[in-house]
Order: structure tokens, then sequence, then C-alpha cells
């Protein structure tokens, strides 16, 4: 049996937008499906050249509006125009569909070698001291706090980002269907239009609240819904979580744990602070006070001991201004600070105080 000639590259990533056109316009015929069918089987590389323009789509659709894309489309659809003057033989309707593959092929060569540069996440980062406000494709907004990272990947039917540090605020536009996720930790965040903010902090993960109706998934349990205990009572965590409320969940480690839950009502104003460049606290223990305030801190602040970690603050402090929270420290509890090449350790026991 005489088999068809290996295409090369550029022929494989042409025949590949020609049928992704195609598959877009609708259901294929029977002779056509059975044609593409024949053409998938002829070489395992045409699957993975489809699946890369296809992919290509996606990205150029979340990218869209970025003015590298609209200046990587618009020469690619030039070169293509041209291209498709100097051709002749092929009818209009396949000039027309070779001249979107050869855009398509520009788009995937100008990318850096490939339309998987494209669909790895975007990652948006802020510094220590620095908060930044983005505003994502679909209309929604993300607030970074400082030293924060959140990664973002949009598809058509999915917008997922990850919070992988610090502490992020989302205004999500609202589109029930395509769901906006935000995984932290063991996690995952799900909603379709609402405004919360996630927060990775020691060992938890809180979630605050401001307006709509949010789904929590256990992302150790394949996604499953996840589940708090209450008492003598296992809860949807979502249930426990209404505009107002603050859900503190630790992050476990097995799928068979059961966390227990600390649901507060959560001041508006307050939780927010952080965007107007104040830091407030009400009855916090000093190693989370101590790990926000480093996130705007030019010299760390280190707990030296259990005393001191266990201390609970309250007040309001200028973001990054150590020195006014290690002088409060002193005249309320008579926390020590020694200074060292890693920052400013406070002790609250006597015994471990560093000496006079």
């Amino acid at each position: 049996m005489n088999r068809a000639p290996l295409l090369s590259a550029t022929e494989r990533a042409e025949r590949a937008a020609a049928w992704a056109v195609r598959l877009a316009e609708g259901p294929l015929s029977p002779g056509q499906q059975r044609e593409f069918e024949a053409w998938l089987d002829a070489d395992p590389a045409h699957d993975v050249a489809l699946r890369e323009i296809m992919g290509a789509w996606d990205a150029v659709d979340h990218y869209a509006a970025s003015a590298e894309m609209v200046e990587l489309r618009e020469a690619a659809l030039a070169s293509a125009r041209r291209s498709m003057r100097r051709r002749t033989g092929p009818a209009p309707r396949l000039r027309l569909i070779f001249a979107i593959a050869a855009a398509v092929v520009l788009f995937v060569a100008a990318a850096g070698g490939g339309a998987w540069l494209w669909l790895t996440p975007k990652t948006f980062q802020t510094g220590v001291g620095e908060r930044r406000v983005v505003a994502l494709s679909d209309g929604s907004k993300l607030s970074l706090d400082a030293d924060t990272i959140v990664k973002v990947a949009y598809t058509r039917e999915t917008r997922k980002l990850w919070l992988e540090r610090g502490r992020a605020r989302f205004e999500v536009a609202r589109n029930p269907l395509r769901p906006f996720s935000v995984t932290a930790a063991d996690e995952v965040v799900v909603a379709t239009g609402t405004a919360f903010s996630v927060e990775l902090l020691q060992k938890q993960v809180h979630v605050v609240l401001y307006e709509g109706h949010v789904m929590l998934l256990d992302r150790v349990s394949q996604g499953a819904r996840r589940t708090v205990a209450v008492g003598a009572k296992t809860l949807p965590a979502d249930q426990l979580l209404a505009p107002g409320r603050e859900l503190i969940l630790p992050v476990h480690t097995t799928p068979q744990t059961v966390a227990a839950a600390v649901v507060a009502p959560s001041d508006p104003v307050r939780s927010l602070s952080w965007e107007g460049g104040q830091l407030v606290f009400e009855d916090e223990r000093l190693s989370t006070v101590v790990e926000r305030m480093n996130r705007y801190a030019e010299r760390p602040l280190l707990i030296g001991d259990a005393g001191a970690a266990n201390l609970r603050v309250s007040g309001v402090f200028r973001a990054g201004d150590t020195d006014a929270l290690v002088q409060g420290l002193a005249a309320a509890f008579d926390v020590k600070a020694r200074s060292g090449p890693a920052g400013v350790t406070l002790f609250k026991d006597a015994a471990a105080r560093p000496a006079a």
C-alpha cells in the first residue's frame, strides 16, 4: 500500500490551520469526516499540529486586545494577503483558507518557536512595597497587594487564576457560562460574577467575600466541594461565606482531612485598607501582623520566640512603617528588638531576649 509522502513542518501547519477553519464552521459532512480522519491517521504529527493551531487561536482570543498582538496579527494578515495574490490555481475559497492558515503559522513562528508559549499562564507580580491593579481581557479587575504573584490563563470556556503568594482582590465580570476560578494552596474559589479577595498567610487561606456568591472546591480531593467542621457538623465551606464575612481555612495535606474553619465578620473598609497604603489589625497574632508588614518592609521583621509570636495586636499602621510597629510593641508589651543581617528580630520571653 502506497502512503502519502510526509509533509514539511510548514505544510503540515498550513494543512492543520485549514482543517481548524473548517471545523470552526460547523459539523463536517460524512465525506469530509472520512477525509479528516484519514489525514489524522496518516501521521501522528498531524494531530499535534492541529492541537497547536487550535491552542494558538485560543491564545489569540485572550491576547487580542494587546498592542503586541494587534501589530502581530496585522503583519501576519498582510503577509497572507501578499501570498494569496501571488498564488494561482486553488479556488478562491481554498485560497482564503490558506491565507488564514498562513496568518496562524506566522503567529506561531513569531511567538518564539511555538504556540505553547502563548498557552503558558501570564504572570502578574508585585515586589516588596509595590501594589498593582490589572484590567483583565474579560473586563474583570485584579488588585495585587505587595509581594504577590498571580498567574492567569483564559480559554473560551474558563478563566483560571492561581495565587502563588501574597494577597489579591478580584472583581469578576459576570459570565455564568465561563467560570472564574482562583486556586490558592489546596483551595479553589469559583465565581461567575462577584467580588472577593484571597490571601495566602502562613499555612492558611483567607477568603473575604464582598458581594455575590462563590463556591469553594478542594483541589486535593480532585475538585470536590470543600467541607469544613463546624462544631459537630460538617458543612460546605461556601455556605458559611456571605458578603461581609471572612473564611479562614487551614491548608490540609490529605483528602480525608476535615479542617476546622474560622468564620468571622469582615469590615470591608478594614479588609481593603491595604489598597490605600494602610494596614489595620484587630486582635491579630503578631506572627500574622509581621507577615503582612513584611510585604512592604525594606528590612523584614522576624519573630524571635513563641511569646512574641502569640501576642495579640490591634492598631493602624502605614504600610512599611515597621519602626512604628516596633515602638508600639515595646511600649505595650515590653517587646525587645535586635537588628541583624537578616532583619529585625522581636523577643518577648525574658530568657530569649538579647543582652542589653
